[in-house]
């Protein structure tokens, strides 16, 4: 039954195939999780399902709870419409409006990467329990299809006032070699990207070029790890381009840690191979930052937009 005093905090994420909802309690502690096929036929097909999915959730828990949504996309400040989704339904709506008025509360939308960044530096792999510090400044990076990013600072997301702060992604490969120039053509219209040297399909399209094995990063991580010479070239020239552009954060926001998520977070061998590369290109001497791997894996999203309410 609704309404019994226990303090939620639920969160949302809404992929393109698939919308995940859990509610945490006040520790952090996950109550329940649910998941749904996104819907594909319109836009108001999909706030639909986010109601009831929600309304399930609750009744499930027994309680009402904050809404927090995380979503590859943002809320245009300057419109209060969706922009940049690949769930390309939603763009152009007002989401949070219209999922405010459905379920008569306040909601929270948060970038995915942002909603990554957060579940990190909250009780993650950057949380201030496991790093030590009181409020960690903290760089998360999804690697993965995009290279999205976000950015914590004392506890509660930078978003920036055109809402775009993390995103290294679509910033130039810094300090480029000659045969790296002018750079892939990136979906943002530029070339040479961080996106295009870093996302996954980058570094297999990077083996293949070199082999001509199309091979994704899990399988050329596990080759290097039996021997393979090109699998081992091909990852310390991933190692590099890495270290460098992390190396360009970390000059700007020289931040407690960096964490690492999506698909090539998975390759071990970068944790070690990119701190002892990043030292010839950050501007002191000596760097603190660390670089772990995220805590909650795939569910650090869907965690991370449950604390867009942390209270913080």
């Amino acid at each position: 039954m609704l309404g019994v005093r226990l303090m939620l905090r639920i969160g949302i994420d809404l992929g393109g195939t698939k919308t995940e909802a859990l509610a945490l309690d006040a520790t952090g502690r996950e109550l329940c999780r649910k998941r749904v096929a996104t819907p594909r036929g319109s836009y108001q097909e999909i706030l639909s399902a986010l109601v009831q999915l929600i309304e399930t959730v609750e009744s499930e828990c027994g309680a009402r709870g904050s809404i927090g949504l995380g979503m590859p996309g943002i809320v245009s400040p300057a419109t209060g419409l969706v922009k940049n989704a690949n769930t390309t339904l939603l763009n152009g709506h007002p989401l949070d409006q219209d999922l405010e008025a459905a379920l008569g509360r306040p909601v929270r939308l948060g970038n995915d990467a942002n909603c990554f960044a957060l579940s990190e530096a909250t009780d993650g792999a950057a949380s201030p329990a496991v790093l030590g510090i009181e409020w960690p400044t903290v760089f998360g990076v999804i690697l993965g299809t995009g290279t999205g990013g976000g950015v914590v600072v004392r506890g509660q997301l930078l978003v920036g006032p055109d809402a775009i702060a993390g995103e290294w992604g679509h910033n130039s490969l810094p300090w480029p070699a000659a045969d790296e120039l002018p750079g892939a053509k990136c979906w943002c219209g530029l070339s040479g990207c961080i996106e295009t040297f870093l996302a996954g399909p980058a570094l297999a399209r990077a083996h293949r070029e070199r082999t001509g094995q199309d091979w994704d990063a899990t399988r050329i991580a596990r080759a290097a790890d039996e021997g393979d010479a090109d699998a081992v070239r091909t990852l310390d020239q991933y190692a590099g381009r890495l270290a460098r552009a992390l190396a360009s954060i970390i000059n700007v926001l020289n931040p407690d840690a960096i964490v690492l998520g999506g698909g090539v977070s998975n390759v071990m061998r970068l944790y070690e191979q990119v701190p002892s590369l990043w030292t010839r290109y950050v501007f002191s001497d000596v760097v603190t930052t660390r670089l772990v791997r995220a805590k909650h894996g795939d569910s650090s999203g869907v965690r991370g937009a449950a604390w867009l309410w942390s209270g913080r």
